[in-house]
C-alpha cells in the first residue's frame, strides 16, 4: 500500500478498510463545504485533534477538585502530585529517552529559554548560536534575546543556515563542514528536528555528533518531530531538547510542553539553572526549606505547579500513543504520506503548485509542503476548506502545509485533498 495505489476514491476507501489507524479515538470536525460530513483534517502539524477520552478526563479532575479540594494532590485515582512524572514516562517512550531525562512542564519557548539558561554559556570566542534560516519565528526571537541578555549583538551572535542557491533543503554535509571549520566559535547549535515550513527531517544524530565534536552544545526543537517521527534522544547523545504537545501529540491548544536533558548533565551541580518550588526534590518539597534540593533528574528544571486540568487531555492522547507505538505509527505515516505524495505528483503537471518537501521518505515526516505560484497560500487554504471541507494551513505568502497524521488521518482524506486541488486548479 503506497504511492502506486490507484488514484480513485474507491481505492482510498479500500485502503482505509485495510489500514484503519486509530481515528475512532478522536473527534473529527464537521466539514464546512463539499459532500462529506467530516472534514478531511490534514493540519495536525498545527493542532492535533481532540481525543474522545479528553472531556471525561478533564471532568474527572474537576470532580476531584470539587470533592477533595487541596487533598486532590495526594488522593484519588490520579493524584495531582505525581501526575507530571507519570506523563513523563509516556513522553520519554515517544522520544527515546529515559524517564529521568524527561519532564512535562511549561510551554515550548519557555522551556527553550530555561534550557538555554543552562546550556548557552558564551565565553571567549565561543559565543555564536547556529539556527536554520527558516526556523520558526519564536525560536529566532528566543535565541536573539538570549544573545542580547549576554551583552552580545544578535546580528553577529546568531548565524542562520541557508540552503544552497536554488535548493529548498539544508544538506547535512554542509552543516557538518561548517561546524568542522568554524565550530570553535559556536556555543550552541539549536535546530528544528523537522522544519516547520518545508517538512524536512534533519539528520539529528549526525548533526549532534558534528556539533559536539566541535565543542558546542547541541539542542533540538522537536515541535514538529515529537509524535511524528521516531526519535532516540538518549542514544543519539543529544544535550537537550524541547517540544510542544498540541501538534502531533493531540494534547489541546496551548497544552503543556516537555523537555529532555541527557543524563550526563543531571549530576552537574555547576550547571546554571533557574529554580522554583516544583523543582526541588518531591521528598523534601513540603519541608518548605529556603534552599532548593533539586533531584538528579530533569524534574529539577521545573519551576511552578503544573495545571492538572491542562494535563488531562495530554494523558488521553499519550494513552493512544502508548497503545499504538511510534514504530507502528511511523510505518503507517510512510504509507499515508507516500500515497499523498504520489497523488500530488500525478496532478502537479499543468497546475501552479510544487512540492518543496524532500521526496525521499527518510528525509521527511508526515508533512508535505506545497509552494503555490498562483494567488496566495491563504486563499488556497480558504477555498479548500469552504468549497471542499479539506483543512490544511498556510505559511504566507506561498506555502500550503498538508499533514496526514498517522493516528487519525485516512487515505480518503488524502484523496479528497488531491481531488479538491484538481477542482481549485483545473489543469491547463
Amino acid at each position: 500500500m503506497n504511492a502506486a495505489l490507484p488514484a480513485t476514491e474507491e481505492a482510498a476507501r479500500a485502503a482505509d478498510a485495510d489500514d484503519p489507524g486509530w481515528r475512532d479515538h478522536f473527534v473529527v470536525p464537521p466539514a464546512e463545504g463539499g459532500h462529506y460530513a467530516e472534514a478531511a483534517y490534514l493540519v495536525g502539524n498545527s493542532l492535533g485533534l481532540q481525543p474522545k477520552a479528553a472531556p471525561s478526563m478533564v471532568l474527572d479532575e474537576l470532580d476531584s477538585w470539587a470533592k477533595r479540594g487541596v487533598e486532590g494532590f495526594f488522593e484519588g485515582d490520579r493524584p495531582w502530585l505525581p501526575n507530571p512524572q507519570q506523563l513523563a514516562e509516556s513522553a520519554a517512550r515517544l522520544v527515546g529517552a529515559l524517564p529521568r531525562e524527561t519532564v512535562v512542564m511549561n510551554s515550548l519557548t519557555v522551556n527553550l529559554h530555561l534550557l538555554m539558561v543552562s546550556f548557552y554559556r558564551p565565553h571567549g570566542e565561543r559565543t555564536r548560536i547556529l539556527i536554520e534560516d527558516t526556523a520558526f519565528p519564536s525560536d529566532s526571537y528566543a535565541v536573539r534575546s538570549q544573545a542580547r541578555f549576554h551583552g552580545l549583538d544578535p546580528d553577529q551572535a546568531v548565524v542562520r543556515l541557508r540552503a544552497r542557491t536554488g535548493e529548498q533543503h539544508l544538506r547535512t554535509e554542509d552543516i557538518v563542514d561548517l561546524l568542522a571549520r568554524e565550530g570553535h566559535t559556536y556555543a550552541l547549535v539549536l535546530l528544528g528536528g523537522v522544519n516547520y515550513q518545508t517538512g524536512q527531517l534533519m539528520d539529528i544524530p549526525a548533526i549532534t555528533r558534528a556539533g559536539q565534536a566541535a565543542g558546542a552544545v547541541v539542542g533540538w526543537d522537536l515541535a514538529h518531530a515529537a509524535g511524528n517521527v521516531p526519535l532516540h534522544l538518549h542514544d543519539w547523545g543529544v544535550d537537550f531538547a524541547a517540544w510542544c504537545t498540541y501538534k502531533y501529540l493531540n494534547s489541546g491548544p496551548g497544552a503543556p510542553g516537555a523537555a529532555f536533558i541527557h543524563e550526563r548533565h543531571l549530576r552537574n551541580r555547576d550547571l546554571q539553572r533557574f529554580e522554583g518550588w516544583w523543582g526541588t526534590d518531591v521528598q523534601t518539597r513540603f519541608l518548605m526549606e529556603p534552599v532548593s534540593q533539586p533531584p538528579e533528574s530533569a524534574d529539577a528544571w521545573q519551576i511552578s505547579t503544573p495545571c492538572a486540568l491542562a494535563l488531562a487531555p495530554m494523558r488521553a492522547a499519550l494513552d493512544v500513543f502508548d497503545k499504538a507505538g511510534m514504530a507502528t505509527l511511523r510505518e503507517r505515516s510512510l504509507r499515508l504520506t507516500g500515497y499523498l505524495a504520489g497523488l500530488i505528483e500525478e496532478i502537479t503537471p499543468g497546475r501552479p503548485i510544487t512540492m518543496i518537501t524532500p521526496h525521499d521518505p527518510a528525509q521527511r515526516g508526515s508533512q508535505l509542503s506545497l509552494r503555490v505560484t498562483e494567488g496566495t497560500a491563504g486563499e488556497l487554504v480558504r477555498r479548500l476548506r469552504s468549497g471542499h471541507g479539506v483543512m490544511t494551513d498556510a505559511r504566507e505568502p506561498d506555502v500550503v502545509r498538508v499533514a496526514p497524521a498517522a493516528l487519525y488521518s485516512t487515505y480518503h482524506d488524502c484523496w479528497r485533498f488531491a481531488d479538491a486541488l484538481t477542482h481549485v486548479f483545473p489543469s491547463k
